[in-house]
This record gives structure tokens, C-alpha cells and sequence, in this order.
């Protein structure tokens, strides 16, 4: 056959039409389905770009081949490009008005049977995860990985252009505290040392502000070794940009002209600018830092209105300096007690003690197990005060500031899913800014940077870090802003810290010793003395935009090969057993639990 060799592929599927009637074409593809019509054998080809009708006649002996053509088999075709009957127009396809008249036709592949049929969508999960290479040929797929690439393409188009370099940072570099444990890589040839791979690539591109590069970006991989969600992997990809001689405003401009500009390049929408909102205006209207704006549903704080009226809990809450706050949902009154307690169970799952709710019938009653503690006029006025109409029902948390919110903001988005109160016809984009510059940590009896230890505080908040006053630092605020998009974070940043005193101080105010700053970060304190410009970043999390840009709500749809929710690569099988011998060269010895969870899944490999 002569494929391959002489004859090479001059289109892709979808890239033919009526334009092209009569003309000679090569394709080359995957066989999607096979329809054995008596004399005539009709192939919907398909390829990364859709699919294309090949009629053969099998009794040709230049396509006798094409009677052992099986689903997935991969095979090349000559043909002519025919204008299709009109009663046989296919109008949900592309290519729907056209088919090719085959010539000479070739098996460049046979293919054993798929445990599923490519693009049925009730294909279990982790089946389709562990023949990921199967899954890859669906169209759902195949559009999502272009989608990204595009991506790819208009980023570097607009960062070229506003004069920026893209420079490679180290996979494999130093362990350095960004709030999630690191990947460990044990070094063979430095025995008993180790590399981490990078959370971010956050000091590196710092020192490339040193080093006189003025405007970076890369498509970085970071890794985090952390509980994953839908919207989250161990490894990650990231736009990675910093720039010098510039402040918060100059950052932010930019990169909202780079959203605005991919999203108009990709998806034909202008977004227009953004909104800016402070964190605690965040916090106080909608529960967190990164509000989803297409729902309709804002808390109330009613902690003065609340408070004397002789219920016990919302009394003891306010006296220590607690919240309530309220949240007013529309149809909600008519909520069952199951339904109720549901929603109490998602509320405590969140930290919060109850809790409670007033709901309203049609006609304006209300009713509440509360509302024996509250008289009439008084009860009514909570109700109103929070928002609640006739027919809906208004939830109340009480308890310390950051539980009563995380709650309430977990029953707004769950009762807006449910009651399909998000408007999912357009993207809502916010910009949160004057986030905290610390945040105390019960559980370590410490602060901890509420971004990362190289944030500059704000102009007001400089004098306060340099201070050393403990009392002091839960007021200070951050250079520090985040990107939301339909309730994700999209991207986040901060001006840097560029003089070694703050960050000292900061370091200390973190409570790590002159001992552990050397020893961790000894060598960018002393770059910090060698003329640093002022400097600040952002970093986008590239796998989420691709998935709100396609509409999917799972990360897993826009990676190639992604993890499961343990970290687990179902089709390489990875994470894997290694052998001692190599455990041995790098100085690595397993303790007594992690031989016993091995020993475990040798007895289950033997079975």
C-alpha cells in the first residue's frame, strides 16, 4: 500500500465541505461505527477534529479491506469528496452535507474491543480514568485539550507583546514553606538530602527580579501534596507572572487586561472591567474570599438586633464577640424538618454548634423552634431585618466570626444549586482585595502568612510588622489580591516584600528562628542586600480556567492524565511499589506502617 509512504493525509475531518465536492482527498482516523448497507459499507471516520462519512463499496478490489473494518480500528482512505443526497443531509453534523467516495482504502491498525463505547457519557468514572487513552479520542475531551491549548497560545500572544520573557524555572529545588506539604525527592547523589518539587515557583521568579529579567511568566508545574476536591490536583499548571517596578495597581491592570483578553479570544466575550471588593466586605456579605456572584443571596448581619432579647445562644455568642448573621432564601418555606436537619448537618460540618431558621408560609407566618424565646413584634423584625418574604425561610448561625460565615456560605451555595438560583449564562468575575496580611493558627499557637511569608504589607501595616507587637498583627493588611470567578479562584497575588528588614521581620513575626531563617532562606535574604526593585506577581491556575472556560465543573476534564481524588493514577497504577535496592541507593528505609500498608497490598496483588 502506498500510504504513509506516498500518500499523505491532506485534511483533517471537519476541515472538508461543499467547497470541496469532486476533489481528491486522504484521511486517516479511528472507525467510530460501521454500517454494513448489502453492497455498499458506510464508515463514520473520525479524528481529533469530529467526523466524516466514507462509503465503500467492498466488492472494489482496491477496498477489499474495508470488510474486516472494526470498531476502533485505525485505517487511511482515498476517496472523492461527494455533495450527499438531499434527504441524506445529516445537519448535526459539520460535515453533515458531504461524504467521500472511497478509492483505496488501508487497516493501519487493528483494535481489540473497548471495555466502552468512545463518547457514552454513562461510563463510569474511574472506568474511563483507567483506560484515560480510550477517553482521550471523545470529542468531550478532544474539545476541552484544544480549548487549552488555545489558551496557551493567546496568553503568550498577549504577554509577548506587553514585553515579558517566559524563562524556565527548576522542577526539582528547595523545600520552602507555602502553606501545603511538599513532593520530597530523595538525592542519591547527596545522601540523606532531599529536593522538593515546587508548591510555586515563588522565590525563583522573585530572584529573577534580582536578576534584572524585569517582566516574567511561565506555564509552571507546581505540586502540593494535599487533600484533593473537583477543582483540585497534586500537580498543577499555573500561569506564573511577575514583574518590577510596579504596585498592586499596575499588577491587577494587567491581568485583568489578559482575562479580559483571553476570555474574548476564546469565548467571544467581553467581560468588561472587574469590581474590586475588600475581603471583610467579602467576608460580611457572603460568607468568604471567594464569593460566587451569580447567586442572588447575601447574609445580614443581625448581631444587635439579635442580641437582649432573652435567647440564651445568641446572647453568650455576641458577649464574647461572636457573629450572627442571617441568610434569606426565597421558597425555602416550605422546607420539610428532614430537609432542615440536612442543612444543620451540612452547617456543623463546617464548625458551627446549630443551626437556626424562621420560616414563612405563603400568607406571611412564620414559624421556628426558637420562636417561644422572642416576642412577636421583635421576632418578626429578625425575620424582615434578614430579608425573609412571604414563602421563603431565613438561616441563622451564631458563633465566632470566621465559623458563622464559613457555615452560612456553605448553605448558600448548596440551597442555590438545589433551588437553581445561579444564573449559568454569563461568568461573574471579582477582584478581593485588603486581605489580611496574617492569620493566627490555634492549632500551631502561631501566625501564619495569610498568603505566603513573601507578601508586602501594606503601607499602613509596615510600621506595625517592624514593631514585633504581637497584639498588633491581626489588623495588619496585605498587598495582596485574588481573581474570582464564579466562585472559584482563578488567580491570586501580592506586592513582594523587597527589603531584607520587613522580610526578616516577617519571618520572625512567623516564628521561625534566626537559625531556621538561615537555614532556609539564607540565600535570599542575601540577595535581598544586592539592589532589589520593587516587585509583585500573580499566578492563575491555568487548569481552572480551561474548566470554567468549558463549562465542565471538574478539573479532571481539561488534564490529560489526572488523578483521582487519593492521588492515584488509575491507569499507570501510580503511585507504585519500588524496589528496595532502590529505596537502599537513596538512602530511603520505610517505617513500621507504611511495610504493613505494602505487605497489605501485596496479599491483594496475589489475589
Amino acid at each position: 500500500m502506498k500510504f504513509l509512504s506516498e500518500l499523505k493525509r491532506t485534511h483533517y475531518c471537519t476541515e472538508l465541505g461543499l467547497s470541496d465536492t469532486d476533489k481528491k482527498v486522504v484521511v486517516m482516523g479511528w472507525v467510530d461505527t460501521r454500517r454494513d448497507h448489502g453492497g455498499l459499507v458506510f464508515v463514520d471516520l473520525r479524528d481529533r477534529t469530529g467526523l466524516l462519512q466514507i462509503v465503500l463499496n467492498p466488492k472494489d478490489p482496491a477496498l477489499l479491506e474495508s470488510k474486516n473494518f472494526r470498531g476502533e480500528y485505525v485505517i487511511a482512505i482515498q476517496g472523492v469528496v461527494r455533495a450527499r443526497p438531499q434527504d441524506m443531509v445529516n445537519k448535526k453534523l459539520p460535515t453533515g452535507e458531504i461524504e467521500i467516495e472511497a478509492t483505496l482504502c488501508e487497516i493501519l491498525s487493528k483494535a481489540e474491543t473497548p471495555p466502552f463505547k468512545i463518547n457514552d457519557p454513562k461510563v463510569h468514572e474511574n472506568l474511563r480514568l483507567k483506560y484515560r487513552y480510550l477517553d482521550l479520542r471523545s470529542s468531550r475531551l478532544q474539545k476541552n485539550l484544544m480549548l487549552r491549548h488555545k489558551v496557551y497560545q493567546v496568553l503568550r500572544e498577549f504577554l509577548n507583546k506587553e514585553k515579558f520573557i517566559e524563562v524556565e524555572t527548576p522542577i526539582l529545588y528547595k523545600s520552602t514553606p507555602e502553606g501545603a506539604r511538599d513532593y520530597l525527592v530523595p538525592s542519591r547523589v547527596n545522601l540523606g538530602q532531599f529536593y522538593a518539587l515546587p508548591q510555586s515557583p515563588q522565590t525563583l521568579k522573585q530572584l529573577l527580579m534580582i536578576g534584572g529579567i524585569d517582566r516574567y511568566f511561565q506555564v509552571a508545574k507546581c505540586f502540593r501534596d494535599e487533600d484533593l476536591r473537583a477543582d483540585r490536583q497534586p500537580e498543577f499548571s499555573q500561569i506564573d507572572i511577575e514583574m518590577s517596578f510596579v504596585d498592586q495597581g499596575d499588577v491587577m491592570e494587567l491581568n485583568e487586561a489578559l482575562m479580559r483578553f483571553i476570555w474574548k479570544q476564546v469565548k467571544g466575550v467581553d467581560v468588561g472591567p472587574i469590581p474590586q471588593m475588600t475581603y471583610l466586605e467579602a467576608m460580611n456579605r457572603f460568607g468568604c474570599d471567594k464569593p460566587d456572584l451569580r447567586i442572588p443571596l447575601e447574609l445580614t448581619d443581625i448581631t444587635e438586633l439579635a442580641t437582649g432579647c432573652g435567647f440564651k445562644v445568641f446572647d453568650d455568642v455576641s458577649s464574647r464577640g461572636g457573629a450572627i448573621k442571617a441568610l434569606a432564601v426565597p421558597g425555602a418555606g416550605g422546607f420539610s424538618r428532614g430537609q432542615m436537619d440536612k442543612l444543620t448537618n451540612l452547617a456543623k460540618s463546617y464548625g458551627a454548634k446549630g443551626l437556626v431558621w424562621i420560616k414563612s408560609n405563603e400568607l406571611g407566618e412564620l414559624t421556628s423552634p426558637i420562636k417561644k424565646f422572642f416576642e412577636d413584634n421583635k421576632f418578626s423584625e429578625i425575620f424582615s431585618a434578614a430579608g425573609g418574604k412571604n414563602g421563603s425561610a431565613v438561616f441563622m448561625v451564631a458563633d465566632d466570626f470566621d465559623i458563622t460565615c464559613a457555615a452560612l456560605s456553605a448553605i448558600r451555595l448548596h440551597l442555590a444549586k438545589e433551588l437553581n438560583l445561579i444564573d449559568t449564562s454569563k461568568d461573574s468575575f471579582l477582584w478581593v482585595i485588603d486581605f489580611p496580611l496574617l492569620e493566627f493558627s490555634a492549632e500551631e499557637r502561631r501566625f501564619a502568612a495569610r498568603h505566603h511569608p513573601f507578601t508586602m504589607p501594606s503601607d499602613d501595616a509596615v510600621e506595625g510588622l517592624l514593631s514585633g507587637d504581637e497584639n498588633r498583627y491581626k489588623d495588619l493588611l496585605a498587598k495582596a489580591y485574588d481573581l474570582v470567578c464564579n466562585g472559584h479562584e482563578i488567580g491570586g497575588g501580592s506586592i513582594r516584600i523587597h527589603k531584607g528588614e520587613i522580610q526578616a521581620a516577617m519571618f520572625k513575626c512567623l516564628g521561625m528562628s534566626a537559625e531556621e531563617t538561615e537555614q532556609r532562606f539564607g540565600f535570599f535574604l542575601e540577595a535581598l542586600t544586592y539592589g532589589v526593585p520593587p516587585h509583585g506577581g500573580f499566578a492563575w491556575g491555568l487548569d481552572r480556567i480551561v474548566m470554567i472556560l468549558s463549562g465542565t465543573d471538574a478539573i479532571r476534564d481539561v488534564i490529560a492524565f489526572p488523578k483521582t481524588a487519593k492521588a492515584t493514577d488509575l491507569m499507570a497504577q501510580a503511585p507504585s511499589i519500588v524496589d528496595r535496592d532502590q529505596l537502599q541507593e537513596v538512602g530511603v528505609r520505610l517505617n513500621t506502617q507504611a511495610e504493613k500498608v505494602l505487605e497489605k497490598l501485596d496479599k491483594n496483588q496475589v489475589k
